[in-house]
């Protein structure tokens, strides 16, 4: 099994994202500099798409381009994917930080 190259913080954040022209809604439950899981309603994404997530933030929106890493199923519903951050922005990365810090 494949270890994360850093840790994941918990949290509950309210993101949008778009996948093949139809928007979409998520929390993010846990996020790292590398990555993060959504939980999401009755969808299915394929193993391996790319997207864009966004999140908001007090000053700025923060556009991140993400691929479909895991994929969880509850019962006979999907009910969210984990993602790994495709070359996520220095602003995203201040994020991260200061969110393991408490913020």
């Amino acid at each position: 099994m494949q270890k994360r190259t850093s840790e994941r913080k918990p949290s509950n954040i309210n993101i949008k994202f778009s996948c093949d022209n139809v928007d979409y809604t998520g929390t993010v439950t846990n996020l790292s500099e590398n990555g993060m899981f959504i939980k999401t309603r009755d969808m299915c994404f394929p193993f391996n798409s790319t997207f864009e997530i966004i999140i908001p933030l007090e000053e700025e929106l923060l556009n991140l381009p993400v691929k479909v890493s895991r994929i969880t199923k509850t019962n006979d519903s999907y009910d969210g994917i984990g993602v790994e951050l495709l070359d996520p922005p220095r602003n995203y990365l201040e994020f991260a930080k200061s969110f393991r810090k408490g913020s």
